[in-house]
């Protein structure tokens, strides 16, 4: 079972995303947040265990990009992927420079993000999952 913590904004991608991944992976969504602020209170803290967090760049407050930075800082490792509609080349170069694993586009990347969580999900290495940048 995977344990993900979602940064996403927007309650229609968050719950439809929470939807489909539940139903096609094995995961258990353990948090989320719509905005930098509580996601880094979240993360910060210790106790809090979780395999991944899934991290849009623009947010209601603060952005995305704050997020990973902040998850870089903390003595906690993180796996860290960006899900974006403006994953464009620099904004992938500068995620991936933040500590990011991966980015995917929102618009054409889900159903490599629901393999890369089945991936994850199934114990293989995330180091064999190709980095695609654009």
């Amino acid at each position: 079972m995977l344990h993900i913590y979602l940064v996403e904004d927007s309650p229609l991608i968050r719950e439809n995303l929470i939807a489909t991944l539940e139903e096609l992976v094995p995961v258990r969504i353990v948090g989320a947040a719509e905005d930098e602020a509580t996601a880094v209170r979240w993360l910060a803290d210790p106790s809090h265990a979780v395999d991944l967090v899934i991290v849009d760049i623009f947010l209601k407050g603060g952005t995305g990009l704050g997020v990973l930075r902040a998850a870089h800082e903390l003595p906690q490792r993180y796996r860290l992927v960006v899900l974006s509609n403006y994953a464009t080349p620099v904004m992938q170069r500068q995620c991936l420079a933040l500590g990011a694993d991966r980015v995917f586009d929102k618009s054409n990347d889900i159903d490599t993000l629901i393999e890369y969580c089945g991936r994850l999900a199934a114990g293989d290495s995330p180091d064999s999952y190709p980095v695609a940048l654009a």
